[in-house]
């Protein structure tokens, strides 16, 4: 009987709004879709998006309920991207139990497929305002040998890099692909893998690496100390940043919160919710795609003082643990069938790790001049003050993508 082989996926997002840096990497070097298929791909990337952004908020609840003190921070694109990748190698109910669970049930798999590649292909991008670069990684022992189909369509469909590995050195396998991980960040995340289970013969990693710069950025002379009231009203000092000016915000009055957008270049949005005191618990049992929708429709242009904590804060979360309380087991026991990628062997998940890293601060790009004046209405300004737990999503505006989702209950610790 052959041993069961070992595969393990390793997920990096990091969001910092900050000054730019020129990459190490060059910027890609995308094949140029045909109109026929980039109409079919964004057809198939918008019926996935909503159902991501499902997941997204089913992930969120699991941590949440969990730890209702503790910050969270993840990428459902990130881990979204993964696993449907990992469906190019799964079969019969392992595969059923990834679409069943990531909200992909009943998507047949080339639209499955098609959509992320769309999704990929337009999301990344790059230029003095911003860059954001979704990567796929297989770090594959030089011993084995998968399956040809399985790796052409990785790279033709998920655009990923195949870097022979041996992983019977544990200790420089695990040096590489930190390394690799770390260069892609730009050194923001780091030792993303502590350890490798034994029999290890194949490593998935997503990164997502997203710096913007606010469409208005915050004058950091205006930046003070101030309180932020964490769980029973214990009050930490925080650098509050301000910024006067217009805005899109709302009012839900069903969920007792304040929802507030601002604007990156290049139409991706930050969205800050802030529930009234006592209410936080009450939003996040509600959060999904028609919640989603209900917010967007309450947005209307004001003025708004915008008080925003400075913050940098780190997610690291078993995704396997995660994962097995919605239903996804098979792929982390023997018995899982990824014989799509090694015909004739046992392949299991060992470890699903997923890291998240998120900064926030006044800074655009370096060097840059600051944003123009605006021209605003004469009204009373209405007050925005993240003093206390509010929620964040990062958004791209063109597809509805949750590129970032998390909870700040404490911006001087996780």
């Amino acid at each position: 009987m052959n041993p069961t082989l070992g595969l393990g996926l390793l997920l990096a997002g990091l969001l910092a709004v900050e000054g730019l840096q020129k990459p190490p990497f060059p910027p890609k070097n995308h094949e140029v879709l045909s109109r026929s298929q980039e109409w079919k791909g964004r057809v198939a990337a918008q019926r996935l998006v909503r159902r991501n952004m499902d997941f997204g908020f089913k992930l969120y609840e699991k941590l949440a309920s969990a730890s209702s003190s503790k910050n969270i921070l993840f990428s459902p694109i990130s881990i979204s991207t993964a696993f449907s990748m990992l469906c190019l190698g799964a079969q019969n109910s392992t595969l059923a139990e990834i679409k069943q669970g990531f909200n992909f049930r009943n998507v047949p798999e080339k639209e499955l497929h098609e959509g992320f590649h769309y999704l990929i292909h337009s999301l990344n991008q790059e230029n003095q305002n911003l860059q954001l670069d979704l990567e796929n990684i297989l770090f594959i022992d030089r011993r084995l040998r998968p399956e040809k189909r399985f790796l052409t369509s990785t790279k033709n469909l998920y655009n990923a890099k195949s870097i022979p590995t041996n992983f019977e050195n544990v200790e420089n396998a695990q040096k590489q692909i930190n390394d690799y991980v770390s260069q892609k960040t730009q050194g923001k995340i780091k030792n993303l893998i502590r350890n490798i289970d034994p029999g290890t013969v194949m490593l998935l990693v997503n990164c997502i690496l997203f710096q913007a710069r606010w469409k208005h950025e915050f004058n950091p002379k205006l930046t003070k100390e101030e309180d932020f009231i964490v769980e029973e009203n214990r009050p930490v000092k925080v650098p509050m940043m301000f910024r006067g000016g217009m805005y899109e915000v709302g009012h839900d009055n069903q969920l007792s919160c304040t929802v507030l957008t601002m604007p990156y270049y290049n139409n991706i949005m930050a969205l800050f919710i802030l529930p009234e005191k006592g209410k936080m618990r009450q939003v996040e049992q509600a959060l999904g795609p028609d919640t989603f929708d209900r917010w967007k429709n309450l947005m209307k242009q004001r003025v708004v003082d915008v008080s925003l904590p400075r913050f940098s804060i780190l997610g690291t979360y078993d995704l396997k643990k995660i994962l097995s309380s919605l239903g996804i087991t098979k792929i982390f026991e023997e018995h899982g069938d990824l014989t799509r990628i090694v015909p004739n062997r046992s392949l299991k998940v060992g470890e699903a790790v997923h890291k998240a890293k998120l900064r926030m601060d006044e800074k655009g790009t370096e060097g840059a001049a600051g944003s123009g004046m605006e021209t605003l209405p004469m009204e009373r300004p209405l007050v925005f003050k993240l003093n206390r737990p509010f929620l964040i999503m990062i958004v791209e505006n063109n597809s509805s993508t949750v590129l970032f989702l998390g909870k700040i209950s404490n911006p001087t610790g996780t």
